[in-house]
């Protein structure tokens, strides 16, 4: 499963080498031509089938969250920093890889715990990691500052429909827009799988500056929270529930005409489909439709649990939903030849 094999490799913001290779040796083949900018984002193209074809620009980020080591204390634990957002109140005992070394995430044992402090929320600088040295000289031969730290984890199948893995956030993105390029479109592709989401929104940014589409799609994954402690306005979306089409976030308000028609087009061929209520957080869309004179941008989701942890949950048939309503809003009738504004 293609899914599966991106969710795999590891790549925190900064670090996505190993993911733009496995990216790019999957879909060379596929595409008319391929670059990669000097801060990392790939960025693919398939020509349109005649001039007076729209080119669409579809976006993912290749980038997870993780853990960069900072310090190596006397007795030869890895303090360290997040990458991204991370709730430390996930990481204890948690296993994680730092390169080919293993380590563990721990704190004070409960036993040496005062009764406040029981009470009180972790932070980062109480943890550290664990990797079986006694000493700072051992640990500094295998580990050294400013190394990243992976979260161990695997792709598993819960129940009959959903998947449990690492990075789903933004792997999903990436492996949809890799099928999407299986196949072909009257109008032109541009596919950029972005570095540094997590951190900024920062391969966006660049990418902006030299990419002018005449129509975006972000392909993400967002937060679901449909649990019975949250009340149901707070869901945002849930899972089993079809792919979410945002309306709104902290750094771009959608056009009503583009939802609109993504709701049509659901509709129409009965894909489920819900809405991303929530205003938290961004995406690359945010620098996207800055672009240029502006870009028409729209960002479809896939419903993810525990996002950003080691153990985040989709549902299979939200992915396959997606990938259906992308393929349509591809083949034609979406994009006006002329102009509309809000």
């Amino acid at each position: 499963m293609l899914l599966k094999e991106l969710c795999q490799i590891n790549g925190v913001s900064g670090n996505e080498k190993r993911v733009r290779d496995f990216i790019l040796e999957r879909i060379q083949d596929k595409v008319d031509s391929w670059q990669m900018d000097k801060i990392g984002n790939l960025v693919v193209k398939k020509k349109p089938s005649s001039s007076d074809q729209p080119i669409v620009l579809l976006c993912a980020h290749m980038d997870e969250v993780g853990l960069f080591i900072t310090e190596i204390t006397a007795d030869g634990y890895l303090k360290f920093q997040p990458v991204g957002g991370i709730d430390p109140q996930i990481l204890v005992s948690k296993p994680v890889s730092i390169g080919s070394i293993q380590g563990v995430i721990g704190t004070k044992a409960i036993h040496l715990q005062r009764k406040e402090e029981r009470k009180q929320i972790l932070n980062f600088e109480e943890l550290y990691i664990d990797i079986g040295a006694n000493t700072k000289e051992e640990a500094e031969k295998e580990v050294k500052i400013g190394d990243y730290a992976f979260f161990n984890s695997h792709f598993e199948i819960i129940g009959q429909d959903y998947l449990k893995a690492k990075a789903l956030d933004d792997r999903i993105g990436c492996a949809l827009i890799m099928e999407i390029l299986d196949s072909s479109f009257a109008c032109g592709i541009i596919a950029a799988f972005t570095v540094q989401e997590e951190i900024g929104l920062r391969g966006s940014k660049v990418i902006s500056n030299y990419v002018q589409p005449d129509f975006a799609i972000i392909v993400e994954a967002t937060r679901a929270a449909d649990i019975e402690e949250e009340n149901e306005e707070a869901w945002s979306v849930e899972l089993s529930k079809g792919p979410a089409c945002s309306l709104m976030d902290s750094a771009t308000i959608y056009q009503s005409r583009l939802i609109q028609k993504v709701s049509n087009i659901a509709r129409n061929h009965h894909i489920p489909l819900q809405f991303r209520k929530s205003t938290a957080a961004a995406n690359d869309a945010g620098n996207i439709h800055k672009g240029g004179t502006g870009v028409p941008t729209i960002t479809l989701s896939v419903p993810c649990r525990n996002i950003h942890s080691m153990s985040s949950v989709i549902c299979k048939t939200d992915y396959e939903y997606c990938l259906s309503l992308l393929r349509l809003i591809l083949q034609g009738g979406f994009i006006n030849a002329e102009s509309e504004y809000p």
